[in-house]
């Protein structure tokens, strides 16, 4: 797996509605902050807890490894007005078994809209393209919309514990087709 060391150098995973911007160090610590520079835009509700949680762990993660490539955090922005809408990305690079950990949320105003299911398919095709085998999420037994986003995206239920209900989805393993050359 190709780690990308140049953050800048990482683009934006985009799909019909949304764009995943790849967040920066510096663009986390105002995320953490909640102090948004003048060219930041940001829905009312962002950073939730959740994102700043999330974008916590990304800079524990570099300050700890190094920059993560494409397995960091994502501000979710809608591709109409550039207006940041939530986070979701990866708890870190693939562990032992290749799985891949996602986190993400939505301010209040946007949901219902699909958002979440739509970052979250992309997010999960990326996994897949940089050779992970699958991946695990987690929502809150009572999170119910949350749960079904999982189940939208392709993740299915494996269990639960006192608090979380688990998800987890494995990625078909990409096959190479042989070319043969016509005689």
């Amino acid at each position: 797996m190709e780690i990308i060391r140049n953050p800048e150098a990482l683009a934006p995973l985009t799909t019909e509605r949304l764009l995943l911007h790849p967040l920066t160090v510096a663009e986390a610590e105002r995320i953490v902050a909640k102090d948004p520079a003048t060219h930041d835009r940001w829905a009312e509700g962002y950073p939730a807890e959740g994102d700043m949680a999330g974008a916590r762990g990304f800079l524990d993660r570099c300050g700890a490894q190094g920059d993560p490539g494409v397995f960091r955090a994502y501000e979710i922005r809608r591709r109409e007005d550039g207006l940041a809408v939530g986070g979701i990305g990866f708890h870190g690079p693939p562990d032992g078994e290749r799985f891949v950990t996602v986190g993400y949320g939505l301010t209040p105003s946007v949901r219902g809209r699909g958002y979440a299911t739509e970052a979250l398919r992309a997010l999960l095709a990326c996994a897949r393209e940089q050779g992970a085998a699958g991946a695990k999420g987690d929502a809150d037994l009572g999170n119910v919309a949350s749960q079904r986003v999982m189940e939208a995206a392709g993740m299915r239920y494996v269990g639960e514990d006192e608090r979380l209900r688990h998800f987890r989805v494995e990625f078909a393993p990409k096959t190479q087709v042989e070319f043969t050359p016509a005689t």
